[in-house]
């Protein structure tokens, strides 16, 4: 897509928030009658997401030629998601004990439907969700993290068969190319998709008890916890990571992001978001596409610096609520399952309300608690997809910079 088309869709994105806003401003829960057109531009971006990841993956191992290479890759982007994750966790932490959001609150006496069913899961739920013991279903339920083991499996493999593989790696850049040809197609429908999504659920929330503001106001001070924590991570933490790594300029790289930044707000997934991130971070940011295809989509699925934020602030927010003190210890298993937790999110709306089921669990704090954060949950989704949206972008650019520096084995 060239940079005159692009910039015009980025500007009806813009546009269709504004007068998303203004609709539900004049209109209210009327505009819930628009979601129909988020719901198709969505429904179109999942339809790619699976082709778009195996291919991607594909491409990008077998793109590295040598396997060592990949070992440098997969070692610098762990360590840049650990590094990352753990950062953001630590932040959420310090803001939780330092503004007290849950003091003077109150729990409810019964678990929210979402988590009904889930009580009993754990930390080797979450190892286990690794693999499948059928992938043709993980795709069917868009199960990213274990059709993300297939992939960097299946091109590893791909990349010991010599002349034999280089026909199925051939297929798997045409098909990859074509998968990106979709999404330009699908771009178009943006704008449009952008201002259904937006219109029906603020729409609907002007529709609730109260409205929107009723439901901040019951939680504000963990609503204002959470995003102070999501923007120092944001504009400061990653940046700053960005610069001093990566070697970019964090304000022209974010404007190149513009686009999928946007999108992710509006979906309120990462995973849903990933065709136009990968777009952007290679054609309008110019990082190498054997670091972008890499590093993008493992990123949607186990990096969510934004989502372990928001699980260490709501676990403690949950015991300063329910009048429970959590010890150094305690918290520091905080800090490591809201880390280890965040791999299971992968990039489905809301999943963090169900994996933070397991950061509950490790300190033994209720999980009625959940209902205090459910009224506002919808809003904070959006807020931290973008975050780790932003993470996984600037992960591929520090990425690509480091592997630069780093000598080729012989």
């Amino acid at each position: 897509m060239n940079a005159e088309t692009s910039n015009r869709i980025l500007i009806g994105i813009v546009v269709g928030i504004v007068l998303a806003f203004i609709g539900v401003a004049l209109f209210g829960a009327e505009m819930t009658r628009f979601e129909w057109l988020g719901q198709l531009f969505l429904d179109a971006l999942k339809m790619l997401i699976v082709p778009l990841v195996v291919a991607s993956m594909v491409v990008g191992i077998t793109g590295l030629g040598d396997v060592r290479s990949l070992g440098r890759m997969g070692g610098t982007t762990v360590v840049y998601y650990f590094i990352t994750t753990s950062l953001a966790v630590l932040l959420g932490i310090v803001l939780v004990n330092l503004i007290k959001p849950g003091v003077g609150m109150t729990l409810g006496t019964e678990i929210p439907d979402t988590v009904l069913g889930k009580e009993t899961l754990g930390v080797a739920d979450l190892i286990l969700s690794f693999v499948s013991d059928n992938i043709v279903a993980s795709m069917a339920q868009l199960d990213l993290l274990p059709i993300i083991v297939f992939s960097i499996f299946f091109g590893g493999v791909l990349t010991t068969l010599g002349e034999q593989g280089r026909p199925v790696i051939t297929f798997f850049e045409s098909l990859n190319e074509a998968i990106m040809k979709m999404v330009h197609l699908v771009m178009y429908l943006a704008p449009a998709g952008v201002f259904g999504l937006v219109a029906a659920r603020f729409g609907a929330a002007t529709g609730e008890p109260g409205g929107v503001a009723a439901m901040i106001g019951s939680v504000g001070k963990y609503m204002v916890t959470v995003l102070l924590g999501l923007g120092i991570h944001a504009l400061v933490v990653l940046p700053l990571i960005l610069w001093l790594v990566g070697g970019r300029n964090p304000m022209r790289y974010a404007a190149d992001l513009a686009t999928p930044l946007l999108a992710s707000f509006s979906t309120a997934s990462s995973s849903a978001t990933l065709p136009l991130t990968l777009e952007a971070v290679e054609e309008k940011a110019g990082v190498p596409r054997r670091s972008a295809y890499f590093v993008l989509p493992l990123g949607a699925t186990i990096n969510m610096d934004g989502t372990a934020l928001y699980e260490a602030v709501a676990a403690i927010f949950i015991a300063q609520a329910a009048g429970i003190p959590l010890s150094p210890m305690q918290q520091a298993l905080i800090f490591a399952t809201a880390t280890l937790a965040a791999i299971g999110a992968a990039g489905i709306p809301q999943a963090g309300l169900v994996t933070m089921v397991i950061v509950l669990r490790a300190v033994g704090l209720p999980l009625e608690g959940i209902a205090l954060i459910l009224s506002i949950d919808w809003l904070l989704d959006r807020f931290r997809t973008t975050v780790n949206v932003w993470g996984d972008a600037c992960g591929a650019a520090v990425v690509a910079k480091r592997l630069e520096q780093q000598p080729t084995e012989a």
